[in-house]
């Protein structure tokens, strides 16, 4: 985009207004001072009419495309299903657009390595979704990691459990990538935050409480040991029913201490009658991390005006697919996987 020393607003499209799309859409338009929802796309045409009456957009239109050519927006925010992403990303950067692409990248190597390549040839700005580094557990155990409170982390524990099952047409791998990539994706990119690079990774899941989800051919738990570069050990767990609520945690196992990052319980409130102890927990993505997904669009606007380096590129974006690829590899095979054989 054209920069300009006294721009304060980046004029944004926003493309894709499922779940998360609409919330994107309110912050883009009336929480994030530095942004403005100048346009919206979306397949739907309802819902493209309900968004832009929400929240006085200008134009609503049926197709990224149009979104992309539009002369007023300087920046896409992509948040449509990840087979589209390679697309959309291709035409954004080849019109010169500032880019944000939730995350994963892809689902498969080639594609994702054509965006990065997309991206790189036309030189222009790209970040990618990764909301849980913009969360302030997250953000401040990197911190203090980083200043050696806990000696050298050695062992990486990450947690994820989701309280209900998405739709079968959500969890086709042939549009989300399957549990390892779609979900496993936040995981693996913290134990690259935290870690550095993976080595290897073996994978062991299957279809424990929801036969539908295999009937599309994805699974519904599975468990991920990894090996570092550095020789450092992990694991990553997840699950799709965690029917108590949304519980995700993070664990970092240092020589002097540990760094254990999350919380179970939404409101800070313990009922205790005769009948039991109680507090209720966290419902589901939006509500844990809703100031963090805020936090990552601002970073990204902010970024863009001020031409500062992206925080998550589409290097980021090609290496932690290139773990949850191996570990859906190593899931099918049985066999660990190397993680640098996944190219």
């Amino acid at each position: 985009m054209a920069k300009s020393a006294t721009k304060t607003k980046l004029n944004v499209g926003l493309m894709g207004l499922g779940r998360l799309g609409r919330v994107y859409a309110r912050d883009l338009a009336t929480r994030i001072a530095c942004t403005r929802l100048v346009a919206v796309a979306d397949v739907d045409r309802t819902v493209v009419d309900e968004v832009t009456r929400a929240f006085e957009v200008p134009r609503g239109y049926a197709t990224p495309g149009d979104l992309i050519a539009d002369p007023s927006v300087d920046a896409v925010v992509i948040v449509t299903p990840t087979a589209t992403h390679g697309e959309l990303t291709r035409a954004a950067a080849a019109a010169g657009k500032a880019i944000f692409c939730e995350k994963p990248l892809a689902i498969t190597m080639n594609e994702a390595l054509e965006m990065q390549r997309a991206v790189q040839q036309s030189g222009v700005f790209f970040q990618l979704g990764l909301m849980r580094r913009f969360d302030r557990g997250y953000a401040a155990a990197k911190e203090r990691l980083g200043a050696g409170e806990i000696g050298d982390a050695v062992v990486f524990k990450s947690t994820s459990r989701d309280p209900f099952p998405p739709s079968v047409e959500y969890a086709n791998p042939k549009s989300s990538g399957g549990l390892l990539i779609d979900m496993g994706i936040h995981d693996f990119d913290l134990a690259r935050w935290y870690m550095g690079e993976v080595a290897t990774v073996q994978t062991i899941g299957g279809v424990l409480a929801y036969p539908e989800l295999g009937a599309v051919g994805d699974i519904d738990n599975a468990v991920a040991s990894l090996v570092f570069a550095s020789g450092r050990l992990g694991v990553v767990d997840l699950t799709r029913n965690g029917i108590y609520g949304y519980d995700i945690t993070t664990e970092l196992l240092g020589t002097r201490g540990t760094l254990r990052i999350g919380y179970l319980r939404e409101t800070p409130l313990l009922v205790m009658t005769k009948s039991g102890v109680a507090h209720d927990t966290v419902p589901y993505f939006m509500e844990r991390f809703r100031d963090a997904y805020t936090a990552q669009l601002e970073n990204f606007a902010q970024n863009v005006l001020h031409d500062r380096k992206p925080p998550i590129t589409e290097d980021d974006g090609v290496e932690v697919l290139r773990i949850a690829v191996a570990a859906t590899q190593g899931y099918k095979t049985g066999h660990p996987v190397t993680v640098s054989s996944i190219s």
